[in-house]
């Protein structure tokens, strides 16, 4: 599999604009779970003529051939990451609004346990977590 978003498109012979390549070098450049509004305010300090209207389309369309996931956390706003990253979970926090990554064996150990002990090979998941910060003291 092609390590870029950029060479993925290309392998799936989608013609790539100078825009699109704007648009995916933020989505890959991203280390939080970008919404369309943030991507577009990181694509315009680049190509000022990136409407937002076209990080629609292109995100849409990366979307629509797997180059990208859609990633909602039930607050309203859809965010995206790639989907080529390595697999982990989400934990949001409800006051600030932080997407946290993180991988823990035990619980991928555990999942899979479950999913055996019911008949099933798991074959994939999405786990996300909503919390809030524990008070100190």
């Amino acid at each position: 599999m092609p390590d870029t978003i950029i060479q993925r498109c290309a392998q799936k012979g989608l013609r790539m604009t100078g825009q699109r390549r704007v648009i995916a070098q933020v989505i890959e450049d991203a280390s939080d779970h970008p919404d369309v509004e943030a991507l577009h305010q990181r694509a315009v300090a680049i190509d000022p003529n990136i409407s937002i209207a076209t990080v629609y389309r292109t995100v849409n369309l990366f979307e629509d051939l797997g180059i990208i996931e859609r990633v909602e956390f039930g607050d309203g706003r859809a965010r995206f990451e790639d989907a080529e990253r390595d697999h982990h979970d989400h934990l949001l926090d409800l006051q600030s609004g932080e997407v946290i990554e993180f991988v823990d064996p035990e619980i991928e150990a555990l999942q899979e346990k479950i999913a055996e002990r019911l008949g099933y090979r798991l074959m994939g998941h999405r786990l996300e977590l909503y919390g809030t910060p524990l008070k100190k003291g």
